[in-house]
């Protein structure tokens, strides 16, 4: 199965793909940077809130070098990193703003609702990698050859790693303290439950078969326990 419109929007053929791999690398890199630069060169309604942000960035861009050169090994489009790099830069600058109060004059004191925003980063970051990291193990089995992986935290969720990344900009989004924010969160979610998920579903029914077909029936497809 070759065509983008039924598996999530992506080529899911095995692929180096070095060259967009190291640009789009780089691309994120350079908003990494703009953020840091924003939150320690410049004087903010909330500062302490921004060098937060800025470190939730880098975070998330030492996740996402792992992601890119340890785990995905599937075929990545300049077109795709191009856009995906745009897609980062409106959340990671975004959010940076909001919460260092490009709207507000004063800073919002830390409180309750930030631990519990920090813990949901926390949370979600883990279920993200670890579950990639668990199923990659794996792989590299020989007696896993041509088989589908339902184990580690994947036997809570069919798409476990994506209910990671729900988790994550949940807490991402409640650190800003800006409800405009929690924009980013609902419409990754959209996206994977209307977009994503079908089109990796039918993807992987097609390959792996009634193996796959059992894992369906009997797990949740996104949020363990609920969905």
């Amino acid at each position: 199965m070759s065509s983008s419109a039924t598996t999530g929007g992506v080529d899911r053929a095995h692929d180096r793909s070095f060259v967009p791999k190291l640009i789009f690398a780089a691309l994120h890199g350079s908003i990494v940077g703009l953020c840091l630069w924003l939150a320690f060169a410049l004087e903010w309604a909330d500062t302490a809130r921004a060098k937060l942000l800025a470190a939730c960035v880098v975070l998330y861009f030492l996740r996402h070098m792992i992601t890119l050169f340890v785990l995905l090994k599937r075929k990545v489009d300049l077109l795709e990193a191009l856009g995906l790099s745009a897609f980062m830069a409106l959340f990671e600058i975004g959010f940076l703003l909001l919460g260092a109060g490009i709207f507000r004059d004063t800073a919002v004191p830390f409180g309750g609702m930030d631990m519990l925003a920090m813990g949901l980063i926390a949370l979600g970051s883990y279920l993200n990698t670890s579950s990639e990291l668990q199923r990659l193990i794996w792989k590299k089995r020989p007696e896993s050859k041509g088989r589908c992986y339902t184990g580690g935290l994947f036997k809570h969720s069919m798409h476990i790693n994506y209910f990671g990344d729900m988790v994550l900009f949940t807490g991402w989004a409640l650190l800003t303290t800006s409800w405009l924010a929690f924009v980013i969160p609902l419409f990754m979610t959209v996206g994977f439950v209307f977009f994503h998920i079908p089109g990796l579903d039918a993807y992987l029914s097609q390959r792996y078969g009634a193996e796959f077909d059992a894992y369906a029936t009997k797990t949740a497809k996104l949020i363990p326990f609920v969905y």
